[in-house]
């Protein structure tokens, strides 16, 4: 299984916006049907919601791949004290 590592610009990245701007899928169209197919997880757990706020610290899985979602550099949280 190949591993991807995904920097957030913000709070959140919505499920299907995640699949696109890691080139998984060709258009939001096809991310969101695959969503609503079952063929992607959110921390092992189907996730069906085409929208779901994707935050730091999930890891997204969809045919072989997995997407580790890390902070924003640039956020507050990701600063250590």
């Amino acid at each position: 299984m190949s591993q991807i590592e995904f920097e957030l610009r913000g709070e959140y990245i919505e499920l299907d916006k995640l699949l696109k701007a890691n080139g998984l899928v060709e258009s939001g169209g096809r991310a969101r049907v695959l969503i609503s197919e079952g063929h992607v997880q959110v921390n092992g757990q189907d996730e069906l919601r085409k929208t779901a706020k994707i935050r730091a610290g999930q890891v997204v899985s969809m045919h072989g791949v997995r997407i580790k979602v890390l902070a924003d550099p640039l956020s507050n949280e990701a600063v250590l004290p």
